[in-house]
């Protein structure tokens, strides 16, 4: 067989691999693309001002949302806790960090967050969704990570820093901008095309048992008259389901509570076992409910308002009518029709919705 000279064979390859044919990526540059945040029939929100949503830096958070490589041993994402099909809650009692250990608290639902203006996290110690963002990486029960180990990883993979230079201008990684591009991402989850915000909108008809457990959730409980309402929208009213306050319904006498919940960051003994309030938005797949997941559905959490509340130091005085004997007299049917009502908050485009999915 006839031999091709080296020389020959060096030129041949330095012309192919240098043909001007190929792609080449163009380098990343700044782009400040506004994100246009859709918000439907919901009031405008007040968002940050120093963290304007982008294109680029929602994708980023996006990205970090997803990332494993956030957590100690690359296992775990905000996403494994937070996962959509479940309307980025967490069905498990308490969540699982990278060493296996158990959370204190039930995972709160990622949803809705532009408008969440009294802290983030059942007690509120964070003030603003890039504050909460880094919180999980850093605890020991969730994902156990640093954030100099957080820099380091991001800062060697050129799919990020070619997207950190997209969304803030320069391909240096900080801690503050995996924050601010998480929150950007996070302020874009919007939760608002339920069958009651069709009905809301005349686009949809609710049965009879959706229409009479609407009317319980909106009406007083009257103890002198005929009206026997569920007292539900004085904590969870408006169009987001929630009047984001920190409340103690009643879930345990004084002796029994186990978690200071707001007092922890407050100090204020008068906030002792109160906890935000959460929205009831897509409440049926973001079981199991309160702050410690005690109540695997949603009938056991009407039991609780109906006849289970414990009166305590600290306890609203909006459960005044629960804590009497009787409580609000619900009957088997309220209760049925009160469950046919939450069901309606299910927003299945949501679940969907291919903006909060992983990318490719």
């Amino acid at each position: 067989m006839k031999k091709i000279p080296f020389t020959l064979f060096a030129f041949t390859l330095l012309f192919t691999a240098c043909d001007p044919k190929d792609p080449v990526d163009p380098p990343a540059t700044y782009d400040a693309t506004p994100y246009n945040l859709d918000v439907g029939y919901f009031p405008t929100p007040d968002l940050p001002t120093d963290n304007k949503l982008t294109v680029a830096g929602v994708q980023l958070g996006r990205m970090l949302f997803y990332e494993k490589m956030l957590s100690k041993d690359g296992s775990q994402a905000c996403a494994d806790c937070h996962k959509q099909e479940d309307a980025f809650s967490d069905i498990r009692q308490f969540s699982l960090g990278v060493e296996g250990l158990p959370g204190k608290r039930q995972a709160m639902p990622v949803m809705n967050l532009a408008w969440h203006l009294n802290g983030l996290f059942w007690d509120g110690r964070a003030p603003h969704v890039r504050d909460q963002a880094l919180k999980p990486i850093q605890d020991p029960l969730e994902m156990n990570e640093t954030l100099p180990n957080v820099v380091a990883k991001l800062s060697a993979d050129k799919r990020y820093t070619d997207q950190f230079t997209r969304a803030f201008g320069d391909a240096t990684v900080t801690s503050e901008r995996v924050s601010l591009a998480l929150e950007q991402f996070m302020l874009t989850m919007v939760s608002n095309n339920a069958k009651y915000d069709k009905w809301k909108n005349g686009a949809a008809t609710l049965t009879d048992s959706e229409e009479r457990g609407r009317q319980l959730f909106f009406t007083e409980f009257d103890p002198f008259g005929s009206e026997r309402g569920a007292e539900c929208f004085h904590c969870h009213a408006g169009f987001n389901f929630t009047n984001d306050e920190f409340m103690n319904n009643g879930l345990d006498a004084d002796a029994e509570q186990a978690d200071e919940g707001r007092q922890k960051v407050t100090g204020n003994p008068m906030d002792k076992a109160r906890f935000k309030v959460p929205s009831l938005r897509n409440i049926a797949l973001t079981a199991p409910y309160m702050h410690d997941g005690r109540f695997a559905t949603l009938e056991e959490v009407i039991d609780h308002y109906n006849t289970g509340v414990k009166s305590s130091a600290t306890v609203d005085e909006l459960m005044q009518y629960n804590l009497q004997p009787g409580g609000l007299q619900l009957t088997a049917q309220d209760k049925a029709d009160l469950v046919a009502f939450l069901k309606t908050l299910t927003d299945e485009t949501f679940l969907t919705n291919p903006a909060y999915q992983q990318p490719e």
